[in-house]
Parts: C-alpha cells; sequence; structure tokens
C-alpha cells in the first residue's frame, strides 16, 4: 500500500482513501495508486520499468523494486537526455539550441493507464510510460508525449477530437553483427530466405508462424490490440495495422510495439527493423497515418455534413496537410536513411498531392461512409518517433482548418510523375521547420529549436562516415 506522500502520483489521482475497489484483472492500465499497488501483488511483479520515449522514441528511464514504485519516491532524469543524436553523441550549440548550463533535473510521471506487464522478460516485470516534468511540478514542453499533448490541446480547445489509426511497416532481417555488409532477408521455416513480391501472401506470413505467434502473445499480455497484419512488398517485410483511437493512446501502443516486435524478432534469432531503408533496391517502410476529427460532444465527424456530403473542415484540413507537412516533414523523416525511402518509383510518395483512393499521392483518402470519412498522411516513414510524428500530422491539419487553408484540386491519375515536391534531405526539412512561425505556436518554439539542433548534430555524423558508393566511384575516378 503507498504512503500518504507519494512523489510519483500523478496530478488528479486519486488518493489512498478511493472507495473504487482495485481492478486486478485489468490487462493494461490501472485508474489509482491503490489500484497499481493491488495489480502488482496479484501478479507477482518485482521489478518495473519507468519508461520514456526520447527525441528518437527510443525508450528511456529507470528500473526499479516494486516496492519502491509503490513507495516515497521520486525518479530523475538528467535534462541533457533530449539533447542528444541517435548515435549518443551531445551537437555543438547553434541557433536556437542550448543546453540547460546546470543539467538540471527532469521528473518521472507514470501514467498509471498504461502500466502493463513486460512478457518477455523471465522475473515477473511490469513497466509503465512516463510523462516528463519539472521539479516544480510542471510538464516539459520539448518531450515527445507532451508535445503531442500541446497539439491535442489546441483540438480540445475547439470542441474536437482528433482519431487516428497508424499502420506500421517493418522488416525481419538476418542478425548481422557487421555494419560494413547490407543487410538480407532471414530464412524462414522452410529453410530459404524468403524473397521480394509478397504482397499480401498469406504463405509470405506463414513462413514466420511462431515469430508472429509471439508477437499476438506479447501484444496479448500487455493489452495491445492489433487490427490486422500482412506481408508487405518487400522480402520478409510485414505490416502492422492497429485499430482508430485516441492519438495518445495509439502513439503508445506503436512505442510499445516496436519494443514488442524486436523482442519477439530476438527470441528467434532475427532481427526487426523499423529503418526506413535497410536494403537497396527493396520498398521502404512507412508509418501511414489515418486521421479523421470528431465533435467532442456529438462524437459526429466534423470531416462529413448532415447530408453526409465532404465539409469545409475535411477540404481545410487537407489543405492545411499541403501547406505544412512538408515544414514538418523532418517529424515524419528524422533520418538520412529516411529520404532514401521518400524517392521517386519506389513505392512512396514524393509530391504534395491529395486524392480520393489514389496511393500514388502523398494524401490519400479511402472509400468510406461518411462517418469514417479520413484522410490517410503516407508520407512518414516507420522510423519516425510516433509522438512526434502524430504530432506534426495533427498540427499542420488543424492549421490549415484554423486558416482555412484551400487544398488544391483532387489528383486523378498517377501524382508521382515529374519533379520532386518535398525535401529531398535532412537539411533542408530542418530549415524548413524553423521557418514558419506558425509551428513554431502550435508546436513551441523550445521543442523547434532543440529538435533541430539534435537533427543537425546527427547530419554531422553522418557526414564523417565514407560509404561505399564513394569507396567505388571516386576511389581511382577522380
Amino acid at each position: 500500500m503507498p504512503p500518504k506522500k507519494n512523489m510519483l502520483r500523478p496530478k488528479g489521482a486519486a488518493s489512498k482513501k478511493a472507495s473504487i475497489p482495485p481492478d486486478i484483472n485489468s490487462t493494461r492500465g490501472v485508474k489509482t495508486w491503490k489500484e497499481a499497488a493491488a495489480w502488482l501483488r496479484a501478479r507477482g511483479i518485482e521489478d518495473i520499468e519507468c519508461i520514456t520515449p526520447d527525441l528518437a522514441g527510443v525508450p528511456r528511464g529507470k528500473m526499479m523494486p516494486t516496492s519502491k514504485f509503490t513507495g516515497d519516491t521520486s525518479l530523475a532524469l538528467p535534462s541533457a537526455l533530449y539533447r542528444h543524436t541517435i548515435s549518443g553523441e551531445y551537437p555543438e550549440e547553434s541557433g536556437q539550441f542550448r543546453y540547460d548550463s546546470r543539467d538540471s533535473d527532469i521528473k518521472l510521471m507514470p501514467d498509471l493507464s498504461t502500466l502493463s506487464v513486460v512478457p518477455w522478460e523471465t522475473d515477473p516485470t511490469a513497466q509503465v510510460i512516463c510523462d516528463i516534468i519539472t521539479t516544480d511540478g510542471e510538464d516539459v514542453p520539448y518531450t515527445p508525449r507532451n508535445v503531442l499533448k500541446n497539439v491535442l490541446k489546441l483540438y480540445d480547445a475547439k470542441g474536437w477530437r482528433p482519431v487516428v489509426a497508424p499502420e506500421i511497416e517493418f522488416y525481419l532481417v538476418a542478425m548481422n553483427d557487421d555494419p560494413d555488409y547490407p543487410l538480407h532477408p532471414p530464412k524462414g521455416r522452410s529453410g530459404r530466405s524468403i524473397l521480394g513480391g509478397q504482397g499480401y501472401s498469406i504463405a509470405g506470413i506463414n513462413e514466420f508462424d511462431e515469430l508472429i505467434d509471439d508477437i499476438y502473445h506479447f501484444s496479448e499480455k500487455q493489452g495491445l490490440e492489433i487490427d490486422t497484419l500482412i506481408h508487405e512488398e518487400g522480402p520478409a517485410q510485414l505490416e502492422i495495422n492497429l485499430r482508430h483511437g485516441n492519438p495518445i493512446e495509439l502513439a503508445d501502443q506503436v512505442f510499445l510495439f516496436k519494443r514488442t516486435i524486436r523482442e519477439a524478432a530476438l527470441k528467434h534469432g532475427i532481427y526487426a527493423t523499423f529503418m526506413a531503408k535497410p536494403m537497396q533496391g527493396q520498398p521502404g517502410s512507412a508509418m501511414h497515418i489515418h486521421q479523421s476529427v470528431v465533435d467532442a460532444e456529438t462524437g459526429k465527424n466534423i470531416f462529413s455534413n448532415a447530408d453526409g456530403s465532404p465539409s469545409k473542415e475535411f477540404f481545410h484540413f487537407i489543405g492545411g496537410m499541403q501547406a505544412f507537412v512538408p515544414k514538418t516533414l523532418v517529424m515524419m523523416a528524422p533520418y538520412v536513411n529516411s529520404y532514401r525511402r521518400l524517392t521517386p518509383d519506389m513505392s512512396a510518395p514524393v509530391n504534395n498531392a491529395w486524392g480520393y483512393d489514389n496511393r500514388t499521392t502523398a494524401f490519400r483518402v479511402p472509400v468510406s461512409d461518411a462517418r469514417a470519412r479520413r484522410v490517410e498522411n503516407r508520407l512518414p516513414s516507420s522510423d519516425a518517433n510516433p509522438y512526434l510524428a502524430l504530432a506534426a500530422s495533427l498540427a499542420c491539419g488543424y492549421l490549415g482548418i484554423i486558416k482555412q487553408v484551400e487544398p488544391t484540386a483532387a489528383s486523378e491519375g498517377t501524382a508521382n510523375e515529374g519533379s520532386v515536391e518535398l525535401p529531398r534531405g535532412l537539411l533542408e526539412a530542418v530549415s524548413l521547420l524553423e521557418s514558419d512561425p506558425a509551428l513554431g505556436e502550435v508546436l513551441s518554439k523550445e521543442f523547434i529549436g532543440l529538435y533541430a539542433g539534435v537533427k543537425r548534430g546527427e547530419f554531422e555524423t553522418f557526414m564523417q562516415v565514407i560509404s561505399p558508393w564513394e569507396r567505388e566511384f571516386l576511389l581511382l575516378n577522380v
């Protein structure tokens, strides 16, 4: 039983005297600290992981005994955690990117609604996703979960509620501990490496039956819901579709799914990778995002009029996507490798167009009835931090509605012919993110300055590496 004072207790959580009986049968999440203590005891949980996504979406945090989690404790992390690159380096200060001169503490605040078991651990272990607050109890605006929450507050102020459904593609690859060698598909149950051209192939999925069973098993234990699973076009490239719902809950699910899929793959001696472009000559991996907006009171889709026709908000949302997504692309395509996916003739949009049931456009409107009218953003890659990709995409749509941005005409034919209409590289994308004051208002200037500095640091690290292409074509020819 937690003591009266608990430094981990979130604002608004029920006190120790709450009369609601603990729901110890819940697979995922509890409401109070009293329920959390009972839930952990009922499962014999020994350790708990308090995790939170960094800018890259990598789980960071602390592990502790259960008794400490439910006791009088406080969990602090250094603020520099949100200022390092994917390779663990700390960039030089530049532009609006600055370090905290004291490297002050920031605190983990558990969201008890995310409490679940860690099914791949041999000892009874639980996990909980945490928000980040200052030592004074204020939200830290530049952390990914808070960036998304702040965008949702803009919708809430208008009486709207966004609904999203992500689709996550990933590759299974044979283990390879030497980064100088290209990746290859793993061997399936047939004993042979799977080939490409297996889109929607049931046989392709069956090659990895036992691994997929573990993915479903691990997901069920954590209360994560998979809608469908398919084989994509690339060799051993799979896609998981999630059920539509609240953006924070869906970002949490993607965050945990990535970890779950990697762990399930490792159990079978395989790597699972969410790199946007892991293999040359093969399709990249996307994280398509289906989006709609409903009235918070009535639950009706604001993209549709009463007679079922598309509303002005629907068109303005698309107009906002066209106007602002190219400027936020670095939040959806965050690495140098991401732009290798966004190339012509490689099953990814390289345009800023929209269309009805047109997969060659960046923004596709699927066939649906008026209640399910939605816009699919096909630009984000699977390497993106799900919180930031959702925040950026929803922020663009919000700005379109507020500013009443009119879209272009819908594309009727192939939209991927002609010049590329998006940033072609990381530095160009970073500059575009910094260029528009409206984005600073909805995403926070502090976040944009910090994120831009980290991305420039990652680019400089990348530029220190000499590629095989340079050795092959420049070594003896120039």
